[in-house]
């Protein structure tokens, strides 16, 4: 558990975010993963993420361990009850996908199945008890493991709307550490100060921050984001920088690059999320110098 070793030692870790397929052609999350080994620590690997129906994240952690990197893979309630989510808690440790990332799950009715029923059985600081309950062996019915897991478990952090917002996701990062999350990971914010302000205050929980830098693909989704989504706190000037680029998708990957060296020094660690893009991941740590 190479993540688990760097960052109990305070040592700087990055991760790349990759989605499994909507469909069993692997080879793209394979060749992305392969053009990142020995460039980061694990890959984070969502599932159903946007209430879209694809891969499990199961099976996408198997297969980033078979190419030789670490996985971490999303857990949450939305879709399964405490008996489904603890198997697949006991077939992740012996698949050796020991990172678990504590979510809580987007709304069903966002994604591509909207007659699916959420299930909702557990929520964030239940599923962190469930984790804490298998490592001691026991699962929650009370019932001894024949064998313990050994997992790594973070919690996620809301999109900060605000200060009173920052305070509320504080409190509930606080519960969530007390009940066994590992570290924290924070949602993306392109306004580097208030983004600095907002991973200083959680950095006060004692545990491993990281942040999460999003690779913007073009004018259009730097337009929609900051318009739909005010808690990113993307601003017309950098949508501007794209827009007079003469190269926008190089601009995309240089300003990714930049974020990354902004951040090092006020996170423990970096996540790169390029949204479908992932065959870019290589340039951007390029531009990062990583």
């Amino acid at each position: 558990m190479m993540l688990q070793t760097k960052l109990s030692k305070g040592d700087f870790v990055v991760l790349a975010e990759m989605s499994t397929p909507k469909g069993v052609d692997i080879s793209d999350l394979v060749t992305n993963a392969r053009h990142l080994k020995s460039r980061i620590e694990a890959v984070v690997i969502p599932d159903m993420d946007n209430g879209v129906m694809h891969m499990s994240a199961l099976a996408g952690g198997a297969i980033i361990r078979q190419q030789g990197l670490e996985p971490m893979i999303h857990i949450y309630g939305r879709d399964r009850n405490r008996m489904a989510l603890q198997g697949d808690m006991l077939a992740a440790h012996v698949l050796g996908i020991h990172n678990l990332l504590v979510v809580q799950g987007e709304n069903i009715d966002l994604g591509d199945h909207q007659n699916a029923k959420p299930v909702d059985d557990l929520n964030e600081l239940d599923l962190l008890a469930m984790v804490n309950s298998l490592l001691k062996g026991t699962d929650l019915a009370g019932f001894e493991l024949q064998g313990k897991p050994n997992f790594f478990t973070g919690c996620q952090v809301q999109p900060i709307r605000d200060d009173g917002h920052l305070e509320e996701e504080y409190v509930s990062a606080k519960a969530k550490v007390e009940a066994g999350a590992q570290y924290i990971m924070v949602p993306p914010v392109f306004d580097i100060t208030y983004y600095t302000k907002i991973l200083n205050k959680f950095k006060s929980l004692n545990v491993p921050v990281i942040a999460t830098v999003f690779m913007l693909k073009n004018v259009g989704m730097a337009r929609y984001i900051s318009i739909n989504s005010p808690d990113s706190r993307l601003s017309e000037s950098l949508i501007s920088r794209i827009r007079k680029a003469k190269d926008r998708e190089a601009e995309c990957i240089r300003i990714s690059g930049e974020m990354i060296k902004e951040l090092k020094n006020e996170a423990q660690g970096i996540k790169i999320s390029a949204s479908g893009w992932e065959d870019r991941l290589p340039a951007i740590l390029d531009c990062a110098g990583l």
